[in-house]
């Protein structure tokens, strides 16, 4: 089984990238040029968020484990943030392939704790 504190920082790398990324589609030309300078600020801080997360998600975690759950919560958080902020469609195939993801998720989980078993032994 995953690490909590390593999931969540996964997790949390994950979200940060997505909310990064929602913030700079938000920013268009025609806001005032302090907003946009703020913006693109939050831009930043939430892509060193990302990275700071996503490295100490790597203290627990093995790196496959730690990239696939940070791609998958920016993948599943993206696709919600399209659908609610920009009201993007959601098809039963986006589902599908989320679905996929999760499942890929448990499988890495549990073949890497396989793998640290076979270590110790």
């Amino acid at each position: 089984m995953l690490s909590p504190s390593g999931w969540l920082s996964a997790t949390g790398a994950g979200c940060a990238a997505a909310m990064s990324a929602v913030l700079a589609k938000l920013l268009s030309s025609q806001l005032p040029m302090l907003v946009q300078a703020l913006g693109y600020g939050g831009v930043v801080l939430l892509n060193v968020l990302m990275w700071s997360l996503y490295v100490r998600s790597l203290k627990t975690l093995s790196s496959l484990q730690a990239t696939v759950v940070n791609f998958a919560s920016n993948f599943l958080i993206s696709g919600f943030a399209g659908y609610l902020c920009f009201s993007e469609n959601l098809s039963s195939q986006w589902f599908f392939g989320a679905f996929l993801i999760v499942t890929g998720i448990v499988l890495i989980s549990e073949a890497g704790d396989t793998t640290e078993k076979c270590k110790t032994n």
